[in-house]
Parts: structure tokens; C-alpha cells; sequence
């Protein structure tokens, strides 16, 4: 069985839609996948119905990837299972947009102070529909040919200390888990591996998540060498944390494919070991 829980649609920085998504899914033959948009659900519905029409049987579980603040690094947290319906969940999430929204603007006027002007416009007609993340700000960038490629954006304008830079204010890791099993989902460190630390502070990472009252982490995703693998297998059984795997599918490229490589180590216990997993619909044993 192909189980793939992390992947993205046009509703925040993927470029495929939902039924883009699922029928890309379906080629590769996943027989799970979650549908994880940044700070928003906006393509679960959609996910949802359009895969009722379809033939082959696909498991479709609601998700989303929720942006927080820990020791000023910025850690995603999965909602998996999520009650994606939920008005005090919407809610929540609305606040994460607000964010993005007066972050977007800050980092266009910064650019704008540079001599680069009118991101902020281009960057909401590439998103369309989807939540504005610093993904859209690049391809404006990289599309005017101010730069490259997307890691020279971030090198010179978009990351850390550089000109464009603008601090999030996010939530922290807690309150994102509290939301997630407000919402009847399971709260999942999404790909630990790949945060710019030291492994003394993804270790403390790992260590204040399970305190927080996380029950997984993604042990399992894209470029993660065999000692990477290791290290992470390792620390969610040191942790008691429950094991997920995921593509963190945005995009076709020859780097990232649904469903690809994701086997988890059998000693740890699957993030979906409760679940019931049939037709359409996920569900937590009474």
C-alpha cells in the first residue's frame, strides 16, 4: 500500500489543483494521500467530491501544514485527519492567512526599497486562489530575471537577514497542536530533516514537540540521506512519537514524486495505525 500524507495544491504554493493532484496520485497508484496546504483547507472539499467520481479506490485524508515560531525558527506542524469543516478550525486558520497577508506586504515594500517593485501584485495573480507564501514571491523574481533561480532569492532577498526578510509572527508549536486535536486530527513535526539546524537543536526540537503533545513525525520524506533517515527513526522511538511519511509533493520534478520512497522502518509504529482506512473516509475507533 502506498501511503503518501504530505502533499500540496494551488490553494497555497503546489501548481497543480486538486483534481490536477489526485489524478497525478492515481497514475503513481497511492492508495492514501493527505492533502496538506499551507495554513488552509481550501482544496479538501474539492479533493473530496472530485474523487467520489472516480473509479480506481483512493483514501483522501484532510489535512493541512500549520506555520509556528520556535526559538526563531519557522517549524511546520501536519494536521492530519483534520475536521476540515470545523468553524472554530476555519477560524484559526483565517488568523494564519491574516499573517501571511501583512507579511506579503511588508516584503513587497522592502523590495519595493531596492528597486523592485509591484511584487506584492504579481505575486497575488500567481497565487490565485492559493494562500501568498514567499514560493510566490520568488517566481515573480525569478520570472522578471532579478535573479536565477529560486536559492539565489532567498540568498540575496528572501532569507534570513537579507533585504527582503520579514520576521513571521506565527503561532507557536503548542498552540498548533492544541488546534490540530481541537479539530480531531493528529499533530505530525513535518520533515525534520530538512530545518537549517545542528542536530543538538533538532534533537530539542523533537524533545519540546513530543512534550507540546505531538504524536508524530515524519521519519520518511524527500532527500533524506540513509544517516538523515537514521537519526530521525531514532528519535521517534527515543520520543514514543508515531511515524508518518510524506512526498511534500509541490510540483512534478525529477527530485519529488507522490507516493515515492516511503517506506517507514518496521520497528516504529505507523502515524495511521488507528485509523480505519477505506473508500473515502478516515475515521478514529470509538
Amino acid at each position: 500500500m502506498k501511503i503518501d500524507l504530505h502533499s500540496h495544491t494551488h490553494y497555497s504554493d503546489g501548481k497543480l489543483s486538486p483534481k490536477e493532484l489526485i489524478d497525478r496520485a492515481h497514475n503513481m497508484q497511492v492508495n492514501v494521500l493527505a492533502i496538506t496546504d499551507h495554513d488552509t483547507v481550501l482544496g479538501i472539499d474539492e479533493a473530496l467530491q472530485y474523487q467520489t467520481l472516480q473509479k480506481r479506490d483512493m483514501q483522501i485524508l484532510p489535512g493541512v501544514e500549520i506555520s509556528t515560531s520556535w526559538h526563531n525558527f519557522d517549524i511546520h506542524i501536519l494536521g492530519l485527519n483534520v475536521a476540515h469543516n470545523d468553524p472554530v478550525f476555519l477560524q484559526r486558520l483565517d488568523q494564519q492567512s491574516q499573517e501571511r497577508d501583512r507579511r506579503a506586504q511588508l516584503m513587497s515594500d522592502k523590495l519595493a526599497k531596492v528597486g523592485i517593485d509591484n511584487v506584492l501584485s504579481d505575486a497575488k495573480t500567481i497565487a490565485g486562489v492559493g494562500q501568498l507564501t514567499r514560493a510566490h514571491f520568488a517566481r515573480v523574481l525569478v520570472q522578471r530575471n532579478v535573479v536565477k533561480d529560486f536559492d539565489t532569492v532567498f540568498k540575496k532577498y528572501l532569507g534570513k537577514g537579507k533585504k527582503a526578510h520579514v520576521k513571521p509572527k506565527w503561532i507557536s508549536i503548542e498552540e498548533a497542536v492544541n488546534w490540530i486535536h481541537d479539530a480531531g486530527g493528529k499533530a505530525v513535526l513535518a520533515h525534520p530533516g530538512h530545518y537549517d539546524m545542528t542536530t543538538k537543536w533538532l534533537r530539542r526540537l523533537v524533545a519540546e514537540f513530543a512534550q507540546a503533545g505531538g504524536d508524530g513525525m515524519e521519519v520518511v520524506h524527500s532527500h533524506l540521506t540513509p544517516e538523515r533517515k537514521k537519526l530521525l527513526a531514532g528519535l521517534a522511538a527515543e520520543h514514543e512519537l508515531q511515524a508518518s511519511s510524506g512526498s511534500d509533493f509541490h510540483y512534478p520534478n525529477r527530485w519529488t514524486e507522490l507516493g515515492r520512497n516511503l517506506s517507514l522502518p518496521e520497528q516504529l509504529v505507523p502515524i495511521w495505525h488507528d485509523w480505519t482506512l477505506t473508500g473515502n473516509k478516515a475515521s478514529f475507533p470509538e
